[in-house]
């Protein structure tokens, strides 16, 4: 296994993330200010999120709607669907299975005035979201790197890491293209600190098909990711 895809060198990272003396109340991305509650994901110690956020940049060619609904699974600090939600969004979903994640993003669409349109909740996946919604965009920007099936989470952070034998990843992409609305999208954010073989067997297993749609290379320290944005169809 290559070493970017190291879960236990993951692990470290979240920890190291979670516990440095200098981890801010608030932080600044994209000309914004956010509010950051402890043991949620810090988007200033990974540029995953702003990844994310260019990926969803309203232009071709993925045709992100400027209104309509909006999905997001694995919400963290709420960065990306409040910022759906200020593109013009006018129904918006967060959901993270850290309860810490959920109220973050609740301060997070209140800070930036969209409480409104916006819903935040607790579950695991797909688990707190009504039966009877659908979404024009279902989004994920996922924890990708492959942890064993045996492996214990020590706390919340370390689930916006690593997921454990992909049981997270393979009951998206089973899942993601139900909660879709006639013509909608369910979209996911992977890199190469993830398993992208092991990704597409569980895509075949689950009946899927996944469709590279955008691919970036971004330096994270010593290391070149490639990030990309995966569009999850049924076979």
């Amino acid at each position: 296994m290559p070493e970017i895809q190291s879960y236990m060198r993951s692990l470290r990272r979240s920890h190291e993330a979670r516990t440095r003396a200098d981890r801010p109340s608030s932080f600044t991305l994209r000309g914004r200010e956010w509010d950051l509650l402890d043991d949620v994901f810090a988007p200033i110690y990974s540029p995953s999120t702003g990844v994310a956020l260019d990926f969803l940049g309203w232009s071709e060619p993925v045709e992100v709607p400027r209104s309509g609904s909006f999905l997001e699974v694995g919400c963290g600090t709420g960065v990306i669907a409040v910022t759906a939600a200020l593109a013009g969004c006018d129904r918006v979903v967060a959901t993270d299975i850290n309860p810490q994640a959920a109220a973050n993003a609740r301060l997070n669409a209140s800070r930036h005035g969209v409480a409104e349109r916006f819903r935040a909740v607790q579950g695991d996946l797909f688990e707190a979201v009504p039966a009877e919604e659908r979404f024009d965009l279902v989004f994920w920007s996922s924890n990708y790197v492959l942890a064993p099936s045996g492996y214990q989470y020590r706390s919340m952070h370390e689930r916006a890491y690593v997921d454990t034998g992909y049981a997270a990843h393979r009951r998206f992409l089973d899942q993601a293209t139900g909660w879709l609305a006639p013509g909608g999208a369910a979209l996911l954010h992977f890199s190469s600190r993830g398993d992208l073989a092991e990704l597409r067997r569980a895509a075949d297993e689950t009946g899927r098909d996944l469709r590279e749609l955008r691919r970036v290379v971004v330096q994270e320290g010593q290391d070149e990711v490639d990030h990309m944005l995966l569009q999850v169809l049924a076979a």
